[in-house]
């Protein structure tokens, strides 16, 4: 997904009248510019890597949000975070599945020839590597935890 792409989904949204879609994506396209500056001034132009990476990191205040909501009673504002949420995540690539992600866990495990916690570095760094954007690097983080630390 490159910015231009978002851009063109924000007009579709517009005249569809769709007003949840067109803020979450303006929230995006905001986040978006603001990595640009970030990264490199008004010259720099977001890869599509880039804005996978803005996406994800919207998603996982998403997430975050929501937590933070239920624990606090507000499922009004629960609700609002989750269809943003869902709406976030049409713009992500497919999530592999838990039980395909733990088969390379268990992998790369083997293959960095890691037996303890003291190894977590060095296997995140390799599945990182393979699982960027197929996979929430949290849940990765926790199956290499408990596949090391028995």
């Amino acid at each position: 997904m490159t910015k231009k792409e978002l851009q063109n989904k924000l007009k579709e949204s517009m005249l569809a009248k769709d007003a949840l879609r067109t803020s979450v994506l303006r929230m995006l396209l905001s986040a978006i510019n603001y990595y640009e500056i970030q990264k490199g001034g008004a010259g720099y132009e977001a890869t599509e890597e880039d804005v996978l990476s803005v996406i994800n990191k919207e998603a996982k205040q998403r997430h975050d949000s929501i937590k933070e909501f239920k624990s606090a009673g507000r499922q009004d504002l629960v609700d609002k975070e989750q269809k943003e949420l869902e709406i976030l995540q049409t713009f992500l690539p497919e999530q592999l599945p838990e039980e395909e992600v733990r088969k390379v866990v268990d992998e790369v495990v083997t293959e960095t020839g890691a037996s303890s916690l003291q190894d977590m570095g060095k296997v995140m760094g390799a599945l990182t590597g393979k699982l960027k954007g197929q996979a929430d690097m949290g849940m990765v983080s926790q199956l290499v935890r408990e596949k090391l630390n028995p």
